[in-house]
């Protein structure tokens, strides 16, 4: 049984998108969806620098178009599961036949527009903490204000608040971990600091077409796995301000058996976590075109089984 997964926001880096581009037909496709959404994705996936790919306005609708130009260029079976960490789920809803590709970048533009806005409000952030009992951590985050935005596995927790409360997580950090780091991200992200953007989105989606999905949907609100289109749209807007449990994620993929996972690109985050959390899975991370045949030949050997 294969799982196919898209990564969240983070995961993009400079020029991660020119390799694909040269795929047949990849360029053409990415030109009618920045149409549509009005920002020229070739641009920012292949020149920008890190600092204009950080903007949410931009990550965003970049991730989400990249992970369906490498799922499509797979041109393999279907998987037997699909998932998304945070805006990987707006590209794991195409994939699940929930709405379609432009669909997916309209609605992943509007999100990103609006989490942008609502992080400009007040000044806040995100922080990885390294090490640590769960059981210890959490309580100490919410002691502080903090919210664990993020709860991944293997003990990977992110914390996400206010920018004084961020600092105030490294000067005061909970037993047992060994540092905070700060990420690269323009606010507090899965946090009530982005209910507006939920607004946004709720407003938006009455001019989706929707479906339900045709494959194992898993969410990550709650690690279940959603049959009806209308509740994983509901999902969808909901999660912007709530925290992402890819924890449970990963303990619906065991439970379902689940014997390999494939990490659409910008792949590695997703691999990585699975790695120390789904031992006995094989892994593998689409980081470029390269990657594809041993994609194809791992999902060929596992889907279906």
């Amino acid at each position: 049984m294969l799982v196919l997964v898209a990564p969240g926001q983070g995961a993009q880096t400079p020029g991660f998108l020119t390799p694909w581009l040269d795929l047949p037909g990849a360029a053409d496709r990415v030109a009618a969806w920045s149409d549509a959404i009005g920002l020229d994705l070739a641009h920012y996936g292949t020149k920008a620098d890190a600092d204009e790919i950080r903007d949410t306005a931009v990550a965003q609708p970049l991730l989400v178009a990249a992970g369906l130009l490498s799922a499509a260029a797979l041109d393999a079976p279907s998987p037997d599961v699909v998932a998304g960490h945070s805006v990987g789920e707006i590209t794991a809803a195409a994939l699940a036949g929930v709405i379609d590709d432009e669909a997916a970048l309209r609605f992943v533009r509007t999100r990103g527009l609006g989490m942008a806005e609502a992080a400009a409000a007040t000044e806040t952030g995100m922080a990885a903490l390294l090490g640590g009992d769960p059981d210890v951590t959490v309580p100490h985050l919410e002691k502080l204000g903090l919210t664990p935005a993020n709860v991944n596995g293997g003990g990977q927790i992110v914390a996400a608040g206010t920018a004084a409360q961020i600092a105030a997580l490294e000067a005061d950090k909970p037993e047992g971990v060994r540092r905070v780091v700060a990420l690269k991200v323009a606010g507090a992200f899965h946090t009530h600091h982005m209910a507006p953007a939920v607004e946004k989105l709720r407003a938006a989606v009455g001019d989706l077409t929707v479906s339900d999905p045709t494959v194992r949907y898993v969410s990550n609100a709650d690690g279940h796995t959603v049959a009806t289109g209308t509740e994983v749209i509901a999902r969808l807007v909901g999660q912007v301000a709530n925290p992402v449990r890819w924890d449970l994620c990963m303990e619906t993929f065991q439970s379902l058996g689940v014997t390999a996972l494939v990490e659409l690109s910008p792949g590695g985050t997703l691999t990585g976590l699975a790695k120390r959390a789904l031992p006995g899975v094989r892994t593998l991370a689409l980081k470029t075109p390269d990657d594809l045949d041993a994609a194809r030949a791992l999902i060929s050997e596992h889907a279906g089984a």
